[in-house]
């Protein structure tokens, strides 16, 4: 049985056979006796991104006292869900975010612990993921962007909406009207200032 440790859009936890691109954190929020989440759903601001494969390194996971290990389709889906390219595992990426971070947010010599801030007042609102009121028309988002219609969640590249599941992305099968911001705003302004995330294939075929 899979375990609870795969992110979306919306930044809940569901179980799937499905692991996608990237692992990441929010801290410890499991207990690895049963290998279960606990009721809380982060135990730290610092909402990372990092990569699967690092130096060899291999970690059992949700197996010890350490961090939670998640797993995300790709990255603007961890972006959207709210959380940032790690510094240790994926510095030079980090480094790109935290300049186009900085530019398109008129920032200069922020910290990571500064971003995490900013997105921590950005990603949630009483607990739930927050949604923005769009600051432009749907096709105008940068590639990379992922907004909220009804109960589903899109990607936007080169103006399309492409509709996100557990397994990758699908031709929008429905207009998405009325549909609000998943990705937190100082991230879409790093994506309009030119950093460009990571995307499942599915999203270029």
């Amino acid at each position: 049985m899979p375990l609870q440790n795969r992110v979306t859009p919306t930044g809940d936890i569901i179980a799937t056979p499905h692991r996608g691109l990237f692992t990441g954190n929010r801290g410890i929020i499991h207990d690895p006796a049963t290998k279960t989440l606990l009721r809380k759903r982060w135990s730290s601001p610092a909402w990372i991104t990092c990569v699967c494969e690092f130096r060899g390194w291999r970690r059992k996971v949700m197996g010890g006292r350490s961090w939670t290990e998640l797993f995300f389709l790709d990255e603007a889906t961890a972006f959207a869900a709210g959380h940032r390219p790690c510094f240790f595992c994926r510095r030079d990426d980090a480094n790109r975010f935290r300049a186009a971070w900085e530019e398109g947010n008129g920032v200069r010599g922020v910290r990571a612990r500064e971003i995490d801030k900013v997105l921590h007042g950005e990603r949630l609102d009483r607990g739930r993921k927050r949604l923005h009121p769009l600051p432009m028309q749907v096709e105008q988002l940068p590639d990379g962007a992922m907004v909220q219609a009804r109960e589903e969640s899109f990607l936007i590249v080169q103006g399309r909406a492409l509709q996100w599941s557990m397994a990758g992305y699908s031709e929008a099968e429905c207009t998405i009207a009325n549909s609000q911001l998943l990705t937190p705003p100082s991230t879409l302004r790093a994506l309009n200032a030119g950093y460009r995330p990571v995307l499942h294939p599915s999203a270029c075929s």
